[in-house]
């Protein structure tokens, strides 16, 4: 909603729209909007409607899950996919998250009861920056599908997009010792996890509440050109 005077000028109402993208390589149905709050069976039903009428091969979907990850380090997306083979078949990084889901896991099964081939990639956000857009995860879940779906994408606006986002929080966690702390320790577990390197992984710094932090990187984004 919008005032204007303190009276209500315009409503916008959110939607989700299809869109068709055409590559040389393959084109692509393109579904832009938000998780509907509600009727989660219709809304997909619907996406499924679309598929099967423009004939889709496959069902990709991409999300993002906030985690104990630091920013410091690329994001290492993972996937789930419709059945065993296809995982393998892909190559992906199996998810080993079982729980709550949102409307991309109810999608995903919808698509597994309708026969159609779907892949679902998520990327590990810092959760001490909950708070979106967050520029490396959106270049990893692209760069990921890119690979998948065989695409040539020019993904270097987004790498120097991200280059400045990483720049930001290290300058905003640099100035807080508790937070400097913290990321070191997540640092410190995500080297230990991939056997980079050898180091104690204990939780000994107090999660900080991130407000700070968090106002800085929004301040920064909103500096950034539209678009």
């Amino acid at each position: 909603m919008t005032l204007a005077g303190g009276v209500t000028k315009s409503v916008a109402w959110p939607e989700n729209v299809f869109f068709s993208v055409h590559r040389e390589e393959r084109d692509l149905v393109v579904l832009r909007g938000i998780e509907p709050s509600y009727r989660w069976p219709s809304f997909c039903q619907a996406v499924i409607s679309v598929a099967r009428a423009t004939a889709c091969e496959m069902v990709v979907t991409l999300g993002a899950l906030l985690a104990d990850v630091p920013h410091t380090r690329e994001a290492r997306v993972t996937g789930t996919a419709t059945d065993p083979e296809l995982v393998a078949r892909l190559g992906l990084s199996q998810s080993r998250y079982e729980g709550p889901t949102g409307i991309v896991g109810a999608l995903q099964d919808c698509c597994r009861t309708e026969g159609i081939d779907s892949v679902s990639l998520w990327a590990p956000v810092p959760h001490y920056l909950a708070a979106p857009p967050n520029p490396p995860a959106t270049l990893a879940l692209l760069d990921r599908a890119s690979g998948l779906l065989g695409l040539d994408l020019d993904l270097s606006r987004l790498h120097r997009t991200a280059d400045a986002w990483r720049t930001k929080v290290n300058e905003v966690t640099a100035a807080d010792s508790d937070v400097r702390g913290y990321v070191d320790t997540l640092e410190a577990r995500y080297d230990a996890e991939l056997g980079t390197e050898s180091s104690d992984t204990s939780w000994g710094a107090n999660l900080p509440t991130g407000d700070e932090l968090a106002n800085e990187v929004e301040r920064f984004l909103r500096e950034q050109p539209e678009g």
